[in-house]
């Protein structure tokens, strides 16, 4: 005669069985959620570590840009001090950050001096003779030229330090 034995507390061993694997099953989707959960707080430190950075980048991005606007309103046209005010005023603002932002101030750096470089090179005012000579029109007119010269230098660098923005907020 064979009888079967059961538990002390009444369950068969399928049925401890079943409890045991289910715990194992339960305690396996644990321990992947947690990994998962670790993965997405990682993740989500991350994002906000790029964003605290890209705000960083909000004002350079914004003074590049007016100063871009400015300089392409002024394209192709002689222009006396007054004139490249603005341009001198975003230049100094953008000088006043460039050590906030390590991750692109050889670019804003280079900006401001041509900046300045095409400050610099303002007409002098004509004063109040209305006659010049064929000797100050000719060098007013060289001035002119390296003015244009240099915006185009400027307008190349903006638009390098604007690139780099970008890529930097895609990374």
């Amino acid at each position: 005669m064979t009888s079967t034995t059961t538990l002390a507390i009444g369950t068969s061993a399928g049925t401890l069985l079943t409890t045991a694997l289910s715990a194992l099953i339960m305690g396996a989707l644990a321990m992947y959620t947690l990994l998962h959960h670790r993965q997405v707080f990682a993740w989500m430190q991350k994002i906000r570590r790029k964003d605290e950075e890209n705000s960083e980048l909000d004002k350079p991005t914004e003074w590049l840009a007016d100063l871009y606007r400015t300089q392409c309103r002024l394209a192709q046209k002689p222009c006396r001090a007054d004139e490249l005010e603005d341009v001198v005023q975003i230049a100094n603002m953008l000088r006043g950050v460039t050590d906030q932002t390590e991750a692109i101030r050889p670019e804003l750096l280079k900006v401001v001096e041509l900046a300045d470089a095409y400050a610099a090179t303002a007409l002098p005012d004509p004063g109040p003779s209305l006659k010049i000579t064929l000797l100050e029109h000719r060098t007013q007119l060289i001035r002119a030229m390296k003015q244009e010269a240099t915006r185009t230098e400027l307008a190349r660098a903006v638009l390098s330090a604007q690139q780099k923005i970008k890529a930097l907020r895609r990374s």
